[in-house]
């Protein structure tokens, strides 16, 4: 069974994904809206850490640790630690606090140390702020960062030709892997007749927005 389309159709019961009207952070009219701030209870957020932990084991990918950035991937990081070691993967996980501790155990980072290879876990990436500073901290404590996992990518274009993902992907040589993506979300679309009408508006959408599926080395 894809993963991918189940994890589409688990967040659109849970209204984490919603068809309608609204306006990105770059004013554009977007059919469809994503927020993974309301996978807001416990059953959600076991579920969801799940989906993580099956795309980071289809991928491949080599770590020796999780990171989570403040604050949207605070309980990300942890749930999805929980999840793969269930799975028989048990590694250490840490996250930053937005500022410095001057008390008690001090700096900003919670958890295991940072070493080896540390794979970032947040929620969706769109300026890549959150992982341009947690690109810094990793380095700066001699560990390596060795890619990021989202949970969705828009595949959709930033400023320039290309999107966020692959500006990051470019910027940083990280692979960014994604519980799934746009593709995705067509094919579940496609394959619904209740969803005709969201097919067609999101087809729009990418026709003037979109770009291709990131490939990652």
């Amino acid at each position: 069974m894809d993963f991918r389309q189940d994890f589409i159709r688990f967040a659109v019961e849970k209204q984490v994904l919603r068809f309608g009207d609204f306006k990105t952070k770059a004013g554009r009219l977007s059919p469809y809206f994503f927020n993974a701030g309301l996978f807001n209870d416990g059953a959600s957020l076991n579920t969801l850490a799940e989906f993580y932990a099956k795309a980071i084991l289809a991928s491949g990918i080599v770590f020796d640790q999780l990171f989570g950035p403040a604050y949207k991937g605070i309980p990300l990081v942890a749930a999805v630690a929980v999840a793969l070691a269930r799975a028989g993967h048990n590694r250490p996980f840490s996250f930053n606090r937005k500022e410095a501790k001057d008390h008690g155990e001090g700096g900003i980072l919670i958890g295991a140390p940072l070493q080896g290879q540390v794979l970032i876990v947040d929620d969706v990436i769109s300026a890549g702020t959150s992982v341009r500073e947690s690109v810094t901290l990793i380095r700066s404590s001699a560990a390596t960062p060795c890619g990021v996992v989202i949970a969705l990518d828009r595949q959709e274009r930033g400023s320039g030709d290309l999107s966020a993902v692959q500006e990051v992907a470019r910027d940083y040589g990280l692979p960014v892997l994604a519980v799934a993506d746009l593709d995705d979300l067509m094919t579940f679309l496609r394959q619904r007749p209740e969803f005709k009408q969201n097919e067609a508006a999101v087809a729009r959408y990418r026709q003037e927005y979109g770009v291709a599926r990131q490939v990652n080395s």
